[in-house]
């Protein structure tokens, strides 16, 4: 096992502050506007409009974050114009490290004292941020850490840029070492069921995708939107005019067992979501992720892989197995490696892709399901 050093970024609150307040949004910040909103607010607050592109520039084309570094902004206004347009928004908690410091685990306090998580990973050739898009989730999956803690709030769109914002300046920061500089691929895989935040994500991908100082400049193809199943905003997103991936947490191909790992089956069961998701698949032309846990004894049997495989035949999908990674309490464990490669070859052999996804980040909690939030005397 990799070792793995915590390492405190920012004292601790005093441990009465964050439990006392109320879950409430936070200010408004240039994040949450487009470049025409940015300029009318700089206007409103008596500047010129051209101080909002100098803002953006910094935070999206240069990844700063901290106002002190904009020098080239007048020092009388400088603290006005960020307090106005750059509140705070996430504050280091902890970070954690593993596999030689390719994946990176970041804690955040919101300013209503909420928790959220989000995780980093280079690779040789590209580096990828797993966002959250919620803190907590109120999908209730049994077997997911974060659907046990239940949600607490939304996240604004800005507080879920920052995450990008900030991990895309640990990766230009050359930290991550034997990966790219640059932030290439982004996926809203952390805490939180995404597209039950639909506006907000939405606006957030766009801002992503946008050329700076609009956005990050990302392609939107290298975007991946998480769901559990939510088949109305499934179809909505359908109408987008987006191109990202759709990733589909399935679970499970028959309803009897998804109404237990999925609750949400128990309004849209599996034909629904799937008919949903060949919708998607159809009307933008993107192969749909069809994301699945390996849960030993529970849904690993070669029949369930049978059905899964006549489900997806022919259809613009791929699956991505997902050996189960451990959670605190958890009844269930990962299946076995030769049942979960005997599910892989009937997929196959039904003739749909399927690959098992890299299990990075279980030293430190940071895999997928395992994300919680939970903070630890230091």
């Amino acid at each position: 096992m990799t070792s793995l050093p915590v390492i405190p970024i920012s004292p601790k609150a005093p441990a009465g502050d964050a439990p006392s307040r109320r879950a409430s949004m936070p200010p408004r910040h240039l994040a949450d506007l487009d470049l025409a909103g940015r300029a009318a607010l700089a206007t409103e607050l008596g500047e010129p409009a051209f101080r909002a592109k100098q803002l953006s520039t910094h935070y999206f084309g240069r990844l700063v974050r901290d106002p002190e570094r904009m020098t080239d902004l007048p020092a009388a206004t400088r603290g006005r114009l960020a307090e106005a347009m750059l509140p705070t928004l996430l504050t280091p908690v902890r970070e954690q490290s593993c596999d030689d410091g390719a994946t990176r685990k970041a804690l955040w306090r919101l300013h209503d004292g909420s928790l959220v998580e989000s995780v980093l990973m280079g690779y040789p050739d590209r580096v990828t941020v797993c966002i959250s898009s919620q803190a907590g989730c109120g999908m209730a999956c049994p077997f997911c850490a974060t659907g046990q803690a239940g949600l607490t709030r939304n996240l604004s769109t800005a507080e879920i840029l920052d995450q990008a914002v900030y991990l895309a300046g640990v990766a230009a920061s050359g930290a991550v070492a034997g990966s790219p500089a640059r932030l290439s691929h982004v996926v809203f895989m952390g805490m939180g069921e995404p597209l039950a935040n639909y506006s907000r994500v939405v606006a957030a991908v766009r801002r992503l995708c946008a050329p700076a100082p609009e956005g990050l400049g990302l392609s939107q193809r290298h975007i991946t939107v998480s769901t559990v199943g939510l088949v109305p905003a499934i179809r909505r997103l359908a109408g987008e005019d987006l191109s990202v991936t759709l990733a589909l947490s399935l679970h499970a191909p028959d309803d009897d067992l998804r109404d237990e790992l999925v609750p949400v089956n128990q309004r849209w069961k599996v034909a629904e979501v799937l008919d949903a998701a060949w919708d998607y698949a159809d009307r933008t032309g993107r192969r749909v992720s069809i994301e699945y846990a390996m849960i030993k004894d529970v849904n690993d049997q070669p029949w369930r892989a049978d059905l899964l495989g006549r489900l997806l035949a022919g259809r613009l999908a791929h699956v991505n197995l997902i050996p189960l990674n451990p959670t605190p309490g958890s009844r269930w464990d990962a299946s076995p490696k030769p049942v979960e490669r005997e599910f892989v070859r009937r997929l196959r052999e039904a003739g749909v892709s399927t690959t098992v996804r890299d299990t990075r980040g279980r030293e430190i909690d940071g895999a997928c399901g395992q994300l919680a939030a939970a903070e630890v005397a230091m």
